[in-house]
């Protein structure tokens, strides 16, 4: 295992003041959405840096009072290039790329004022306003997701699209965000092997401080979606020293026990999860159905705790999902 040795200060220091579980947030759009937010557009979230930022401030705060510890950016989708097909300058790309950090800084100063004035850790509501660290991470998305086409769920780029142009397309972006004032860049649904090469390569050339996790996705259970090796992957992550945490998200929560066990062969890096929401479509009822919670049990989330050397991030998908997850925190902590 490469750098897996020495654990990184922010990891370490939010997972101890955390009790060793610490709480990403959960679908950003989604929640945009369940505000009145209209995100059908090629720049999806990120449409709404644009045209209504206060929907994005609202929705980090209702994750930090849901008990999150890290916000992710709205910048998965927000690329120089997009912005510029949009017809913006490249400075207004620019700017909308810091301003999703400012946004998700903002939210956590005005949330950290009332942890600190509110006299109980939870309200009278239900909010939760406990004084801890809060991490904001600046979500990276692939090339695949500027494309807009599902090639990000498939990490089918063409014989074009090779190491240098992957390299080329993130490098602006990647320097912008890590400048604006993020805690940690989150490289987000990772479709194959090139791409998390050139992650750690754009990393290294340009001497980004600011530590990143990577994060893949899968629909197999074994391999990345684009049938590269899972292996492989984590292997490239643990690797660079630049990256504190590896793991999984947009994935059905079924495949999770085996993707986690094949990163933990290769790394003992904190592990990421925060998956999909496992839920189908029944045609029959017009209905979603099966949840999280039901494709994820008590069973599953003692394994991972016990495994050697483990630091498991567990991640909340949605605000409903909080409650579900949350009572099974004081019987999985010790475990660690």
């Amino acid at each position: 295992m490469g750098h897996s040795g020495h654990p990184s200060p922010l990891m370490t220091d939010l997972l101890r003041h955390s009790g060793g579980v610490a709480i990403i947030d959960g679908g950003l759009a989604t929640e945009l959405e369940r505000h009145g937010a209209d995100l059908n557009d090629p720049l999806w979230s990120a449409k709404c840096l644009l045209t209504s930022p206060h929907l994005i401030h609202t929705v980090h705060t209702d994750y930090l009072e849901a008990g999150a510890d890290i916000i992710i950016t709205a910048s998965y989708q927000a690329t120089i290039q997009g912005f510029e097909a949009k017809g913006y300058t490249t400075e207004e790309g620019e700017t909308m790329l810091r301003r999703s950090v400012e946004i998700a800084c903002e939210a956590r100063e005005a949330y950290t004022k009332r942890c600190k004035e509110a006299q109980h850790d939870i309200d009278s509501s239900g909010k939760v306003l406990k004084q801890r660290p809060i991490i904001v991470a600046a979500s990276v998305g692939s090339y695949g997701a500027y494309l807009a086409d599902g090639s990000e769920y498939s990490g089918i780029y063409g014989e074009a699209v090779n190491l240098e142009t992957l390299k080329e397309f993130h490098r602006r972006r990647v320097k912008i965000l890590a400048e604006s004032g993020a805690d940690l860049i989150a490289f987000e649904t990772i479709p194959n092997k090139v791409e998390a090469q050139a992650y750690v390569e754009l990393l290294e050339e340009e001497n980004i401080e600011v530590p990143a996790w990577f994060a893949f996705n899968s629909k197999d259970g074994i391999n990345v979606v684009s049938g590269d090796s899972l292996i492989e992957c984590a292997t490239i992550a643990d690797r660079s020293k630049r990256v504190v945490a590896v793991g999984i998200n947009c994935t059905p929560p079924r495949f999770i026990h085996e993707l986690i066990s094949s990163i933990r062969k290769v790394t003992t890096k904190p592990i990421l999860i925060y998956p999909n929401s496992g839920e189908c479509y029944d045609a029959e009822i017009k209905e979603w159905v099966v949840s999280f919670s039901q494709q994820f049990n008590v069973q599953q989330f003692g394994y991972y705790f016990q495994l050697k050397h483990c630091i498991l991030l567990i991640i909340k998908l949605l605000p409903r999902w909080y409650e579900s997850l949350s009572h099974l925190l004081p019987l999985l902590i010790p475990q660690i």
